[in-house]
């Protein structure tokens, strides 16, 4: 059990003058209490169990005992009503629809949490003014350079006229010459048969060069056919290589969760080599050690050498940059998240919405360049001088 500190309730107490500031209608109490809820949930939606807290029995005696402070007058629908103003209502529909949440669970939580009602209707016009955001977001002017690419996907369920089919949403990741890391946009692709054709990445990339994209010193692939040969179509210039990240998470799908760490450690040697001979030599000793439980992983590396390894090329203040698996796997987790609260979703356009508000989060969290950028970025000035833009 958590203790409260005191010097905490000396804080919060501070401006406590009568009872009317504690336990009244606008009280402390009242106040604190919508408060703490509305961070637990916020924090039991960010984990795997995310439903485990709202659904609760406890959690929901908790919430009928204290009668929601604010909200404890009669549930009342929000639409349709010019009493009030339902902004705040707004932000946590989109705060729960950006956590992966269908209309009915908004709908239970909302009225679970804070005794409101609110219609699907409702529901779906706040979300539907991310259309346009979306589309807006999409079709943005881009930077001219992008040092590093990164290209990723994730499958996603919709369910369309009580059909679910399997989709793809693939991502473009750029770290620019700040070594800010930006989603540069999503595209979707039936994956029923396979892997999208030439002509759907050839699409792709063209769009990037017509939002502003000029040059890609590295490009990181996930292995999609056709997505290598449409990069160097639009950036001959570029260096192609297969993203280190996927290749650690395509080798831990042959593993079982508790030998994850083992396994990563051991992948980790390879690609943080000093030199291209040293990697093959943590190659072989990996086989060595794993081949006979996880013969897989070493194959895949083996079948793929060729193509992982150009980074080896370009000093260690660069490699350490592209080998991070950070850029990919923040994004990733953040979309996976959404993927697992939903199950499946209505239609594309569910998708791209629920897609963008979670691509909004992660954008307003990091603002940060990535680590050891600088170092990077001078190496970056010295191997491409001809290709950096002039300050």
């Amino acid at each position: 059990m958590m203790t409260l500190d005191s010097n905490l309730v000396d804080e919060l107490l501070k401006h406590y003058k009568t009872p009317e500031d504690l336990i009244g209608e606008q009280g402390l109490l009242k106040q604190l209490t919508v408060a703490l809820l509305e961070r637990a949930l916020s924090v039991a939606m960010d984990k795997p169990a995310s439903h485990a807290l709202a659904d609760s029995p406890r959690f929901a005696a908790y919430h009928s005992s204290t009668q929601m402070g604010r909200f404890e007058s009669a549930r009342s629908p929000l639409p349709g009503s010019s009493s009030a103003n339902h902004s705040e209502y707004d932000e946590k529909i989109l705060s729960l629809y950006a956590r992966g949440l269908s209309t009915p669970e908004i709908q239970a939580h909302l009225a679970e949490i804070y005794a409101v009602t609110v219609s699907p209707e409702k529901v779906a016009s706040v979300t539907d003014a991310l259309i346009d955001e979306a589309g807006a977001w999409q079709s943005r002017p881009l930077e001219r350079l992008y040092p590093i690419m990164y290209f990723d996907s994730l499958q996603v369920k919709s369910c369309e006229a009580g059909r679910i089919a399997n989709r793809s949403v693939y991502l473009a990741i750029g770290v620019n010459s700040q070594g800010l890391r930006e989603v540069l946009g999503l595209w979707m692709a039936d994956s029923e048969n396979g892997m999208p054709d030439t002509g759907f990445w050839c699409t792709l990339i063209a769009e990037l060069k017509n939002r502003g994209v000029q040059d890609i010193f590295i490009a990181c692939v996930d292995g999609a056919l056709g997505l290598e040969a449409a990069v160097k179509a639009e950036f001959p210039q570029a260096v192609v290589q297969l993203c280190i990240a996927q290749m650690v998470r395509r080798s831990l799908k042959f593993v079982p969760t508790r030998s994850h760490k083992a396994v990563a450690a051991d992948l980790k040697l390879i690609y943080r080599a000093t030199t291209i001979e040293e990697a093959e030599r943590c190659l072989d000793s990996f086989v060595e050690k794993w081949d006979s439980t996880y013969a897989a992983i070493g194959q895949l590396w083996r079948k793929n050498w060729v193509r992982v390894t150009p980074f080896f090329a370009y000093p260690d203040e660069i490699r350490k940059v592209i080998y991070s698996t950070n850029a990919v796997e923040l994004v990733g987790a953040n979309l996976r998240k959404v993927t697992n609260n939903r199950g499946s979703f209505g239609s594309d356009e569910v998708i791209r919405k629920s897609f963008h508000l979670a691509l909004s989060n992660i954008a307003a969290k990091r603002t940060m360049p990535i680590r050891d950028w600088k170092t990077a970025l001078n190496r970056f000035s010295i191997l491409f001088e001809s290709r950096m833009p002039v300050s």
